[in-house]
């Protein structure tokens, strides 16, 4: 039987695409490459740089010596160990402060400032001096700085309670998280007690710190002109903060002058890393430094700039109606209204339990 020529043609192509599939599918699988897209060009590490042993800062620090807590000439300066903590919260507490004491507290004894909504008890106060030589404070929070303000709708922060709860915000039900989100924001450092206080070291409950430090903190802050010392960035729930960049755009075009040069402002709107959070946070890359550690100089939170732009958050309402948090708040004040080379990372190792 003879085919025509367009039939051979077929035949013959046939056969070759036969063999040319069977040889793909005995071969050794090729990797699949994904195409790239935005946020892929990411910094290359081998392993986390926190991993690495970077040594103390350079320049002058100030060493343990003449430190003793009953000195009152002592070298310290006014600072002190800051905990916003309840009375429940004592055995995390104490655990926190065995672990600062040992690495670093127990060296240069700085007062340690307790705050609650509440009066502390007995216990709590025994228990707690009972781990350092240092002065320990206890201070009760004015009603007007942790009652909910005046102006939020009891109602609508009922309904976005809700919603933040349906998203799976955390704590975004509990009224007691978002009233001290917002002390910790912009009302702590008005407190009489820390008057007259530049410096704190803030310290949560249940926290592990690893590693000696041998030089006086504060007086490296003081001394190399730092307004604020973290340890981390995290990236933040873009659902618990969708208008707070938009809030923050519009205090700034209300006060241009505020935002200064040589500021972080390519970090808080960086779209590349995890531009659905950008999106979501309506132009905000949501990374913020961990406030839950943070050593800060208060003359910055009590400076105009900022005591401005708390003023405008608080009356927008977002502590409340979403669950704006003191660390992008913070953290998103300091990349505009500060000079970058003024934040420093301290590469300390810590955990925290949870």
């Amino acid at each position: 039987m003879v085919f025509s020529k367009p039939i051979r043609v077929l035949a013959v192509f046939s056969a070759f695409l036969l063999v040319f599939l069977g040889f793909q599918a005995v071969r050794s699988p090729m990797p699949l490459t994904p195409p790239k897209g935005t946020g892929d060009e990411k910094p290359e590490f081998a392993d986390d740089p926190s991993n690495h042993p970077t040594g103390e800062p350079s320049g002058k620090l100030w060493r343990a010596d003449d430190y003793a807590a009953e000195n009152p000439n002592a070298p310290r300066i006014n600072a002190t160990l800051l905990s916003l903590v309840r009375n429940e919260e004592v055995d995390g507490m104490v655990q926190s402060m065995i672990d600062l004491e040992r690495t670093w507290n127990s060296k240069f004894n700085y007062p340690w400032s307790f705050f609650n909504d509440v009066p502390f008890t007995e216990e709590f106060k025994k228990r707690t001096q009972a781990v350092t030589k240092a002065r320990c404070n206890y201070y009760e929070i004015p009603k007007d700085h942790w009652d909910v303000p005046s102006w939020i709708n009891n109602d609508l922060f009922e309904e976005s309670a809700e919603i933040l709860k349906e998203q799976q915000i955390q704590y975004g039900n509990m009224v007691s998280y978002h009233q001290m989100c917002r002390w910790n924001s912009g009302l702590f450092y008005h407190h009489p007690a820390l008057r007259n206080i530049r410096y704190y070291w803030r310290v949560e409950p249940k926290v592990h710190f690893f590693c000696d430090v041998d030089y006086d903190v504060f007086r490296y802050m003081d001394d190399h002109n730092k307004t604020y010392g973290f340890t981390i960035n995290l990236y933040d729930a873009p659902q618990s903060i969708p208008t707070l960049w938009p809030e923050t755009l519009k205090f700034l075009a209300a006060h241009p002058e505020y935002e200064i040069q040589h500021n972080a402002r390519e970090w808080l709107t960086d779209s590349k890393r995890r531009p659905e959070h950008n999106i979501k946070a309506n132009g905000y890359s949501t990374c913020h430094f961990w406030s839950n550690f943070e050593i800060a100089d208060m003359d910055f939170w009590r400076s105009k700039p900022y005591e401005d732009y708390f003023a405008h958050l608080d009356r927008a309402g977002g502590f409340f109606y979403e669950r704006w948090g003191d660390a992008p708040v913070h953290s998103i004040a300091l990349g505009l209204f500060e000079d970058a080379s003024k934040i420093h990372w301290y590469c300390l190792a810590r955990r925290i339990e949870r």
